[in-house]
């Protein structure tokens, strides 16, 4: 290597120990005291694992600001499929926990979605800043749990839980919460609207961006066109100096936003989620139409994850207008609950644009094209690493003529070079007429200045769209290659002493990759410009270095198959400099 391409590495190496040294002191360790009640389980054990099943014992104290403590014992009933299993409560009449029996956490427990600190997910609540949880009598059938309870205003409330069935039969989350309100009294009953609760999110590692960690809403999404899903994520709580004094504020105890209907909310983080989306509902037996969420409403809470670590997490609920009861009538709603991983495919089977959940964003098309084809791969190799090396090797050899075709268009670029360098010099004080002189050489031997530019412009949607995709591709969760644990996860061997920075092998190689190809790439251009190029390792190091190992995996793939087909064009022949005949002398 040049002098130059041995500065861009030492500035490749000092960039990633100050972005390593920045991002500590982000997802720095924060203390984690917690008041416990004297002989009562701990309200702070995190989402994210799945622990023994409790015997039924007194709800522990709330936390400020929550539901306070019933006078009642809380019970617990169980539905349960292959895919997952429903803890639900008496306490509030909705689902505790649900654990998804198909997706593993540390230690060989389950994933589980919902906090013990959170409303259980399907409770109805008029004020989520202040959730009263009222006991329900619970009745379980082989394949239902009903919850019943009557208010002081003579209303009876029946709500009951059962799964749906999957069109195939396999990855069956979806979950229908039915819910009648019968007024027995003799007075109207006047609601004035509810919130259903969604539960909670929280990361699933301690370095999680805290973007994944999200409350999201579908008004109007979906299609080609529209508009994507809307969303906050835990940062937005969190109080911001700004920019030079612009956007500064304090921290934010919560979130609520009117909305004119969406079709779904959801809580979600990079993995799972859990969505709840309304049906229908009937008003003594005419339907309400339209019958969209009207509002959404979310906090941020912080749970232990570990005894010297706390991290944030969303809880969340949608918002329902209200509606009149006279005696003796009887309101309906249907509701379709989502508990578990982001699954495309299951997704996009649901009704209500539900995949936009995925937050694939603007490159939505190419991020559903390479996760069906990577899936597909995966059906034949039935290995995750294999399956991207193949899909990357497919791609390239796709693209393989035109990078054939731009790498002779560079180096004829080289060839010309000397005559370019002679105009440069000769116009150095006319920046214009040296540009116009240029184009004019270009045209004379038939160059495209920009020709080497098209793979690269083409690579660009499919680079950022496998960075949006796998971002979120569970089925990449756990799954090994080589020497990486998990290739939803950076691949750290091990950290540096003292500073416990992470060591990740395979986007040092890919920085290393694609500093050799810029090595062979014929120097053409502006020397400015050059020189900028050489800061891209540097800043595709940022983007990989704490991502997914399967994004590194890809993209050194890539740089590979671009140094192999470097050395097979420079054997060809150097190509010779001939002007091309005007336009309107050329042969017809």
């Amino acid at each position: 290597m040049d002098r130059t391409a041995w500065i861009v590495v030492a500035l490749c190496v000092i960039g990633l120990v100050l972005w390593e040294f920045y991002l500590a002191k982000q997802i720095a360790p924060k203390p984690a005291p917690v008041s416990v009640a004297p002989g009562r389980p701990s309200p702070t054990a995190a989402p994210a694992i799945l622990a023994p099943s409790p015997s039924p014992t007194p709800v522990a104290e709330a936390a400020p600001g929550r539901a306070p403590t019933p006078s009642f014992t809380e019970k617990i009933e169980t539905l349960r499929n292959s895919d997952v299993e429903l803890r639900l409560t008496n306490r509030g009449g909705g689902i505790k926990q649900a654990v998804l029996l198909k997706q593993s956490a540390e230690k060989g427990q389950h994933v589980v979605l919902n906090s013990d600190q959170s409303a259980p997910i399907g409770a109805i609540l008029e004020q989520p800043s202040t959730p009263t949880l009222p006991e329900f009598t619970a009745s379980a059938q082989s394949d239902s749990v009903q919850f019943e309870r009557t208010t002081a205003e003579q209303v009876a409330i029946r709500k009951k839980f059962f799964f749906e069935k999957s069109p195939e039969n396999k990855d069956n989350y979806v979950i229908e919460m039915d819910v009648d309100l019968e007024n027995r009294g003799d007075k109207p009953y006047q609601s004035g609207g509810y919130f259903v609760a969604l539960g909670s999110a929280a990361p699933i590692h301690p370095r999680d961006y805290p973007s994944y960690t999200r409350l999201v809403w579908c008004a109007n999404c979906g299609g080609w066109i529209a508009a994507g899903a809307k969303g906050i994520d835990v940062g937005w709580f969190a109080s911001s100096g700004g920019f030079l004094g612009l956007g500064q504020h304090a921290a934010r105890p919560s979130y609520q936003e009117n909305l004119a209907g969406a079709e779904w909310v959801a809580v979600s983080n990079q993995f799972f989620t859990t969505l709840i989306a309304p049906l229908t509902a009937t008003l003594a037996g005419k339907d309400v139409d339209p019958w969209k969420a009207n509002s959404v409403w979310a906090r941020r809470f912080d749970f232990e994850y570990a005894p010297d670590q706390k991290l944030a997490g969303i809880e969340g609920a949608l918002g329902l207008p209200g509606f009149q009861l006279r005696p003796g009538q009887t309101y309906s709603a249907r509701f379709e609950i989502y508990a578990g991983p982001k699954l495309y495919h299951r997704l996009a089977q649901l009704p209500h644009n539900e995949a936009e959940v995925m937050d694939f964003g603007m490159f939505k098309v190419v991020c559903q094209f390479l996760l069906n084809f990577m899936n597909l791969l995966h059906s034949w190799l039935r290995d995750y690493g294999l399956a991207i090396l193949a899909l990357t090797t497919i791609i390239k050899l796709t693209l393989w003529p035109i990078q054939n075709k731009a790498n002779r268009s560079m180096r004829h670029m080289a060839a010309l070079s000397p005559k370019v360098q002679e105009l440069r010099d000769k116009y150095k004080d006319d920046p214009t007429r040296m540009n116009q002189e240029m184009m004019k050489l270009y045209k004379q031997y038939g160059i495209n200045p920009v020709g080497g530019c098209l793979p690269m412009m083409i690579q660009i949607p499919i680079f950022f769209g496998l960075f949006k995709m796998l971002g979120q591709a569970v089925e990449l969760r756990n799954a090994k290659f080589l020497w990486v644990r998990d290739l939803s996860q950076p691949d750290t061997i091990a950290h540096l002493p003292m500073l416990g920075w992470p060591i990740n092998i395979i986007p040092l190689c890919m920085a290393a990759t694609q500093i050799w190809l810029m090595a062979m790439t014929p120097k053409t251009g502006d020397p400015t410009q050059r020189r900028v190029m050489m800061f891209t390792p540097l800043i595709f190091l940022f983007i990989c270095y704490n991502f997914a190992a399967a994004l590194a995996l890809y993209y050194t793939a890539q740089n590979l198959f671009s140094i192999l087909q470097f050395y097979q064009n420079k054997r060809q022949p150097t190509p010779t400099l001939e002007k091309v005949a005007p336009a309107g002398k050329r042969k017809r």
